[in-house]
């Protein structure tokens, strides 16, 4: 008994150091997506106009690297925040941690150089190497056409220098360590002629990351099936906000919408009639940048409508605000 009681526990005893050392390497290991490229982007006035659109409509990096008035509907920018980062990711909107998003002016990545930034953007992987939380679509990202990646970092690098001192991330058990797993070499495309209005549209809606929101996820990763469904929630004091269903369901999707009226939806933001709606306490808002969306261009957003029109229907009745 003494004897097997002696193995038993140098057989965890093993167990018990090689998991550790898993879990350093793990947790000390860099991403592994190569070293940043030697890029020199020249910031054409043509370059820097479709950047700017890209960022502020498209990707809406501005969105993110802003921060947001919830206490309005849509949450705009807080007025002196543009691209100086500082938005809050935390646990009580269900975040494994708190994770702030960074300075993008100049003060915050002036001594980036633009293969860095471009390798950020492409693949999550920082100037010191270290992994970009995935709140960032970086996995969507480095899908894009290179020419589009550039054209952003030639506008982010006109953007003016704001001061901001952003704190540092802190994530729970075991996202510590698994984040370095994320990050993935780029896999780039062509753009596709807006003359193929679905092509074009697929990847105008992987430039907008419509699926990674519009589909449910558990643990933070994508559940095979639910693609565009809808579903996701995003917790927020009070409640949940769930995503709506942009599958051509007929009862539950975008099915019974035809171009007009989806192109509609974002462009009433942009309507000179328009007037922000401010929430009362404990009111529940939507976490969708409408406000950046609605300054896409009318025949992307009808790109996105034909291409959204083929995707795979699925039946899920969405409850847009669940209160607690």
């Amino acid at each position: 008994m003494k004897k097997f009681l002696k193995i038993t526990g140098i057989l965890l005893l093993v167990v018990l150091v090689g998991l550790t050392c898993v879990a350093f390497y793990v947790k000390n290991k860099k991403p592994d997506v190569g070293p940043p490229e030697t890029l020199t982007i020249e910031k054409t006035a043509e370059r820097v106009a479709h950047g700017k659109y890209l960022a502020n409509s498209v990707t809406v990096c501005m969105d993110c690297h802003s921060q947001r008035d919830f206490s309005i509907y849509a949450g705009p920018i807080v007025e002196g925040t543009f691209a100086a980062g500082g938005e809050k990711f935390g646990k009580e909107i269900g975040f494994p941690g708190t994770v702030y998003s960074r300075n993008i002016s100049p003060y915050g990545i002036g001594d980036w150089t633009d293969g860095e930034l471009f390798r950020a953007i492409t693949t999550g992987v920082t100037k010191d190497g270290n992994s970009i939380f995935p709140i960032m679509p970086y996995l969507d990202y480095g899908k894009l056409d290179k020419e589009d990646i550039m054209s952003i970092i030639a506008y982010i690098r006109t953007l003016p220098s704001v001061t901001s001192t952003i704190p540092t991330r802190e994530l729970e058990f075991p996202l510590n360590f698994l984040i370095n797993t994320i990050p993935k070499t780029a896999n780039f495309t062509k753009k596709p002629n807006p003359s193929n209005s679905v092509d074009y549209g697929k990847y105008i809606v992987t430039a907008a990351a419509c699926m990674t929101c519009h589909s449910k996820e558990e643990k933070g990763n994508l559940v095979p099936g639910t693609e565009f469904g809808g579903g996701r929630k995003f917790v927020q004091p009070g409640g949940v906000a769930n995503s709506a269903n942009l599958t051509p369901d007929n009862e539950t999707g975008i099915g019974s919408w035809n171009k007009e009226l989806f192109i509609k939806r974002f462009k009433m933001y942009t309507d000179s009639t328009y007037k922000p709606a401010h929430l009362n306490q404990g009111e529940l808002n939507t976490p969708m940048p409408w406000l950046m969306y609605a300054t896409m261009t009318e025949g992307d957003l009808g790109a996105m409508y034909d291409y959204l029109r083929t995707v795979k229907s699925i039946k899920n009745k969405v409850i847009k605000f669940q209160k607690n």
